[in-house]
């Protein structure tokens, strides 16, 4: 399974602003990915080893760019980014990562069912509620699936740059230690 056969969104097409984070909505995370505030998208995607609405949506974009610019040569990876793939890749458990228990697809999350309502002034009466909007079982687990089939497709370009950048061997190893626990895809 490739990326575009998850999702073939761009970063202006993903209703951020109807998506959750660790502290409210996502309409920050645009400017955040643009300007490659690795640390605070971290913070957002990733809070206590619990991933958010937010979460595969933006590892789709940073994963891309981090593919393009590792293809092309364009620029180092940061410690901060791979600590950004780290964290995600932390609060997963990979033995329960079952299809069956998340939604069809990833664009499926972005269905109206699981999207919070346009107008953010009764956000804080829809966290009370027992179940927010898109925080059902199955796509709760979907968060976490498709954002480990997200770092998992990645593995090839984390091996490239973990071979090419003697800084970030041992992080990167780390992580592929997570995303691969049995080391099947060396």
């Amino acid at each position: 399974m490739t990326r575009n056969t998850l999702s073939t969104r761009t970063v202006d097409s993903i209703p951020w602003q109807r998506l959750t984070t660790a502290y409210g909505r996502g309409t920050d995370i645009p400017r955040l990915i643009e300007t490659k505030q690795y640390e605070e998208l971290a913070n957002l995607i990733e809070h206590q080893s619990t991933l958010w609405q937010t979460t595969p949506w933006a590892l789709l974009i940073l994963l891309g760019q981090l593919a393009e610019k590792t293809e092309k040569r364009q620029e180092q990876v940061t410690s901060e980014e791979i600590a950004l793939y780290s964290a995600v890749a932390s609060a997963i458990l990979v033995d329960y990562m079952n299809p069956q228990d998340t939604v069809e697809t990833m664009e499926r999350l972005l269905a109206e069912e699981y999207l919070w309502p346009e107008c953010e002034e009764d956000d804080e009466m829809s966290w009370e509620e027992e179940e927010p909007p898109g925080y059902e079982k199955r796509p709760f687990f979907s968060y976490y699936y498709f954002s480990y089939l997200l770092l998992r497709e990645a593995i090839p370009v984390f091996t490239r740059i973990m071979n090419d950048n003697d800084q970030q061997a041992a992080a990167i190893r780390k992580l592929l230690s997570m995303l691969d626990p049995e080391g099947s895809s060396d």
